[in-house]
């Protein structure tokens, strides 16, 4: 028998068989149940970045200047400040949940994709809460802070790594309540600051002006760079006397014979220089305070020559 010819085409149509279509149709359709079990089969933590991905991502500016970042720069200088001072972690972390932290201008430095971490520098302001002061009775500290920000090993969120942050350390490891102070000259009544931690010794509030303390006064746990029985200048008996003092002492003795092996012949001459000045200055002060801020600024009179940036005071 002779095949169908169709005329439009040229040749003769086959026609499948209802077998091969219904084939088909169930080949089709085992196709199609396959793809929609694989899909379902995928873990919902599939479509979930992971920590590392999630920073990865994040923008790294934002992560210089988050409010999270901030509270844990405080809590590492709590922390630091306690370590450097042997005792009280738990009142100082209680005391850094009731400091307040402000940053001025975060700065970018570094983004290393890689590791998942940036690297910041801001002016960090740590004030402490009512009742307390360190020595000198300051009770806002301040620094320019560099800080890197990076993912926890446990990928439980980030952690911060602090440095230069002595001058806000240094003088928190020395935190304590403020003492009860008279407030009428011409009454004995006191006006006695209720204890809110139990941290020690007790700080009294530096005058604004006053005699220099006594050698007598001179207390033996002080340590400063020097030693405290050749002490003659009122400032080095003011040291000996406080321990806040001494570290701020140590410390920017520490700076200071750094900067000296690394310095160039000019950078010498101008340490040298400047230190006589600075040393002059500090036992003219009438205050603990006034000789902590002397101190302060030597230290980053250290810093402006060791980078090129001193200028002369005029």
């Amino acid at each position: 028998m002779e095949p169908d010819w169709d005329e439009r085409v040229g040749g003769p149509m086959q026609r499948l068989s209802p077998t091969v279509l219904a084939a088909i149709a169930l080949g089709a359709l085992i196709l199609l149940i396959v793809g929609m079990m694989v899909i379902g089969n995928r873990s919902s933590d599939d479509d979930r970045l992971t920590n590392e991905e999630t920073a990865a991502q994040e923008d790294p500016e934002q992560r210089c200047a988050s409010q999270a970042t901030y509270n844990l720069i405080k809590r590492d200088l709590f922390r630091q400040a306690s370590t450097l001072r042997g005792s009280g972690q738990a009142a100082f972390d209680s005391i850094a949940a009731s400091s307040s932290i402000r940053v001025e201008s975060p700065l970018l430095r570094d983004d290393n994709a890689s590791a998942g971490s940036v690297t910041c520098n801001a002016t960090v302001t740590i004030d402490l809460p009512p009742g307390l002061a360190v020595t000198g009775g300051r009770k806002t500290l301040s620094a320019d802070v560099l800080y890197t920000v990076e993912t926890a090993a446990d990928s439980s969120g980030n952690v911060v790594t602090l440095t230069n942050a002595e001058e806000i350390v240094t003088p928190l490891a020395t935190l304590g309540r403020i003492a009860a102070v008279q407030t009428d000259p011409l009454s004995s009544a006191v006006n006695e600051v209720a204890p809110v931690d139990p941290l020690a010794p007790v700080v009294e509030p530096a005058p604004a002006t006053g005699e220099p303390i006594g050698r007598e006064l001179a207390t033996a746990n002080a340590q400063p760079s020097f030693n405290c029985a050749n002490a003659r200048s009122p400032g080095e008996v003011a040291i000996c006397n406080d321990p806040g003092l001494a570290a701020l002492d140590r410390q920017m003795a520490a700076r200071f014979g750094s900067a000296l092996s690394d310095a160039d012949p000019e950078q010498r001459a101008l340490l040298t220089r400047t230190r006589d000045s600075f040393l002059r200055y500090r036992d003219q002060c009438d205050s603990n305070s006034c000789i902590a801020d002397t101190y302060r600024g030597r230290m980053q009179e250290i810093r402006d020559i060791m980078t090129g940036n001193w200028t002369p005071r005029r």
